[in-house]
């Protein structure tokens, strides 16, 4: 009963601190800072979380979209925040350690020195394959490894572990919510437009399997045969404007055309620059997301306004993935009332867990893959166009799970 008490009103206490006035919200708590683990209040539970950041980071074809240094670790370190301030009641107090990598090896390597260092769990900005690595790294699957960027479907699926938990939509769950949306707006016929490399080549199949699902029909696909681009030549520009309308030209009739770049190759030079003029969506255009800096519905307002004082930029897709999994930790200590990652793990995976994160509803965990279930924006750099699941799209148990693979069809086995 205790417990439920302190969760309660530590859920309140960050409630109000989501709606106080911005100049308010910077007195207190301090703001936290990267590896200082000295303790504020020494008699508190002391509660160390790990951030693995992969620091080998790709270009973005728009310069406005380069990523910012601290992506992800801003968010993890807002979240930081905001438990220490439910934690001044329930007398615990957080961190956040981070360590770089470049190379599985150094990934490895850092993960090791964040166990050293006694941190609960581990938030990794990493490729799939390091995620793997950094999972089997934990002999009997016993830790806490957040997910917080590889979309790739085997991590959920064939390749899934026991102590990974994924807050990064799958490919999947990013096709289906764009799907229910086009199918909502009765624009089911789309031109597919893919990249040559994997990560472009598996988000393609996932939206092919989305338009089987929901009453779509891919009526082409073509595939952009580049693995690079002439990004910042005087030239550039009238380039693409020749190409990509010839690329497109001739196709079936279409509604939409949908790009599957995952890659960063072509697909912000596909709006406008088509043969016909049609909407586009995917990597460009209407894009599914977890986050866009104009969010502003159930309290994200509030959550973009504390971000920017704290950070000065927008906040961004990664950030709020990072800030995600530091919320799920704290709440789960709250509930658990310890700092013991098998305490921790516990309540995470109780099935009345859930986290609040300015989306409408509670997030919770898909038991059989540790997916977080969440609901999916689509946002086309300007405003939130809609939120997916869409209304009339029914499943007997969440709407949140006519998104991605289902229990019935999932290949994970823990």
């Amino acid at each position: 009963m205790c417990g439920i008490s302190l969760a309660v009103v530590a859920a309140a206490l960050l409630a109000a601190a989501n709606t106080a006035p911005a100049a308010a919200q910077t007195a207190a708590p301090a703001a936290p800072v990267v590896n200082d683990v000295t303790p504020a209040n020494p008699d508190f539970q002391q509660i160390r979380i790990g951030y693995v950041e992969w620091k080998e980071k790709s270009l973005t074809l728009s310069l406005s979209q380069n990523p910012p240094d601290d992506l992800g670790v801003a968010g993890a370190l807002s979240a930081i925040r905001d438990n220490n301030t439910t934690g001044t009641f329930t007398k615990q107090e957080f961190h956040l350690l981070v360590e770089p990598a470049k190379t599985l090896e150094e990934a490895l390597a850092a993960r090791q020195k964040l166990i050293d260092q006694g941190v609960v769990a581990i938030i990794t900005d990493v490729p799939a394959d390091a995620v793997l690595a950094l999972a089997d790294a934990d002999a009997d699957k016993a830790g806490i490894l957040f997910n917080i960027s590889a979309k790739d479907e085997r991590l959920r699926e064939e390749d899934c572990r026991a102590n990974v938990f994924h807050i990064q939509p799958s490919h999947s769950m990013l096709a289906d919510a764009l799907a229910q949306y086009l199918v909502w707006k009765k624009w089911p016929r789309w031109f597919l437009l893919t990249g040559a490399l994997p990560a472009d080549q598996e988000w393609a199949e996932a939206l092919k399997r989305a338009a089987g699902r929901f009453g779509g029909q891919i009526v082409e696909e073509r595939v952009y045969s580049e693995t690079d681009t002439a990004r910042r030549t005087d030239s550039g520009h009238v380039q693409v404007q020749r190409q990509m309308p010839v690329f497109t030209q001739n196709a079936p009739a279409h509604d939409v055309v949908l790009v599957a770049d995952d890659s960063e190759i072509f697909g912000t030079y596909v709006p406008f620059r088509t043969w016909d003029p049609r909407p586009v969506a995917g990597s460009a255009g209407l894009i599914p997301t977890t986050w866009t800096p104009n969010h502003e519905q159930w309290a994200g307002f509030q959550m973009q306004n504390r971000f920017g004082v704290l950070n000065t930029r927008p906040m961004q897709s990664l950030d709020i993935n990072a800030w995600t999994a530091v919320r799920m930790v704290g709440d789960a200590a709250t509930k658990a009332q310890s700092n013991e990652l098998a305490k921790i793990r516990e309540a995470m995976l109780d099935e009345r867990f859930s986290v609040a994160a300015f989306k409408g509803e509670k997030l919770t965990i898909r038991k059989w893959n540790h997916q977080l279930r969440q609901p999916i924006l689509l946002a086309d750099g300007f405003s939130v166009v809609s939120v997916s699941p869409q209304e009339g799209f029914l499943h007997p148990n969440s709407l949140l799970d006519t998104m991605g693979y289902d229990e019935p069809e999932t290949k994970c086995s823990f």
